[in-house]
């Protein structure tokens, strides 16, 4: 027989004495409630009844909870109306969690109604059998709207802009092939002349600034087109919206400094000097957060600021730095049974952050830092999709490094980290062992 080993294992409370369970919907949310039998040892008494998803019906209901004891409260995650109740039972000083539906409905073959379910998820919630998603507190919730609305919009102009360069097709204008991007400073003006009523193509190509100007004859058979009176209405249209996005954006940006400044925690922290032991302290201060995160490869102001809206600045929530990659679905998960064992994919997760760390791992693959070599090499032995996820994974690690200690700052460790490891004695002997299986006689002479 295997001997045993000893596992570590979360040891959450087993049962909660006084549980409620909300199963919300829309309009209106179910409660279920389970306490001790006042007189009958062993017994739970349940209550379930229907609560309207109204400010006032909300904080009556909180009152009721408040007065009744209840220890945990645990809502299921439907779309965003679990919002409101979350906020208003949070306020009242209930411990709130919103867990997963996924894990309040995986056992087959069970009723489907709204009373069953919220008796079920209060069953689960007693015995501690589901798991608290990350709600961030009410500071980190205004970052993270802003911080999404930023990216929302900036997908918005985006798509402005890909349907004004569909537009310019449509009208046999091709200096889309020929501009880097039709919106900078020699674009917008060829577009603006276009508008104007111009339709000489050696004038429209004379509008190119810097670097353009080099392919005049191009530009101009590019811009010899059909765009007429239709067309110029349409683009004039697209580009005042383009424009209007962009101030919003600039908008929204300035109140996503703000709010990230908002956030912050005043306080110090201590610093330990490893070689003489002597303690000192620096300010805790995260207005500094994303300088620091856009000096990692590949990174940027805007990136950064997406991060910190979905993972916070306080990485004690998280705890470790696999814990949070965990969490953000860019770990693989290892599937084992019996004498298989393989690994799955890492699942959905956040998709502003990990669209984020998207950015920043094909922005980072292309540089001559270590993260660039980490990516070619791991792109030499598997696909490049999961070369990428792999590189996701040590820039959300240096993330939370760079977050859970405010006065540390990103230092790559260089693009030849890897070649300075190597045991030159094992890899050369290696080589000639591999020549010599090929039929080679091998004689080394030291380089001067």
């Amino acid at each position: 027989m295997q001997q045993p080993i000893e596992v570590d294992v979360d040891e959450s409370q087993q049962l909660v004495g006084r549980v409620a369970a909300i199963d919300v919907a829309k309009a209106t949310g179910m409660v279920c409630t389970r306490v001790p039998h006042d007189s009958i040892e062993g017994k739970r008494v349940t209550k379930v009844w229907e609560v309207k998803a109204t400010t006032k019906g909300l904080l009556e209901l909180a009152d009721h909870l408040v007065a009744t004891g209840i220890q945990r409260t645990v809502l299921e995650s439907t779309s965003d109306y679990w919002r409101p109740f979350f906020y208003i039972l949070e306020g009242a000083g209930l411990e709130v969690w919103l867990v997963n539906a996924r894990q309040a409905k995986n056992v087959p073959g069970r009723p489907k109604t709204d009373k069953i379910d919220a008796v079920w998820l209060a069953k689960l919630a007693e015995r501690s059998m589901v798991t608290p998603s990350f709600v961030p507190a009410e500071a980190m919730r205004h970052v993270r709207d802003l911080a999404r609305a930023r990216s929302d919009l900036v997908g918005d102009r985006r798509r402005v802009k890909q349907r004004l360069e569909k537009l310019l097709e449509d009208s046999l204008v091709k200096i889309s092939s020929v501009l880097t991007d039709i919106h900078g400073v020699s674009g917008r003006a060829m577009i603006e002349a276009l508008i104007a009523g111009e339709r000489d193509p050696k004038v429209l190509a004379g509008l190119a600034k810097g670097r353009a100007r080099a392919r005049l004859s191009t530009l101009a058979e590019a811009a010899d087109g059909r765009f007429n009176d239709h067309h110029a209405r349409l683009a004039r249209m697209l580009l005042d919206q383009s424009d209007d996005l962009a101030r919003h954006i600039a908008e929204v940006t300035a109140l996503l400094d703000d709010a990230i400044a908002a956030a912050t925690k005043p306080g110090t922290v201590p610093i330990v000097d490893v070689a003489t032991g002597e303690v000192t302290t620096a300010q805790a201060g995260f207005a500094t957060a994303v300088e620091r995160i856009s000096a990692l490869p590949g990174g940027g102001p805007d990136v950064a600021r997406a991060v910190i809206g979905e993972i916070g600045l306080d990485m004690a929530v998280f705890a470790t730095a696999p814990r949070l990659c965990s969490w953000a679905k860019i770990s693989p998960r290892t599937v084992q049974s019996g004498r298989k064992t393989g690994k799955a994919t890492t699942g959905k997760g956040n998709p502003y952050l990990k669209a984020a760390l998207g950015q920043m791992a094909m922005g980072a693959a292309k540089t001559d830092t270590f993260l660039g070599a980490r990516y070619r090499r791991l792109a030499k032995r598997m696909p490049k999709a999961k070369a990428l996820a792999a590189l996701e994974r040590s820039i959300l690690v240096a993330i939370f490094h760079l977050l859970a200690n405010p006065t540390t700052t990103f230092q790559d460790l260089g693009p030849d980290y890897y070649e300075k490891r190597v045991d030159k004695q094992r890899h050369t002997t290696n080589l000639v062992r591999q020549l010599e299986a090929l039929g080679h006689h091998v004689t080394l002479t030291t380089a001067a």
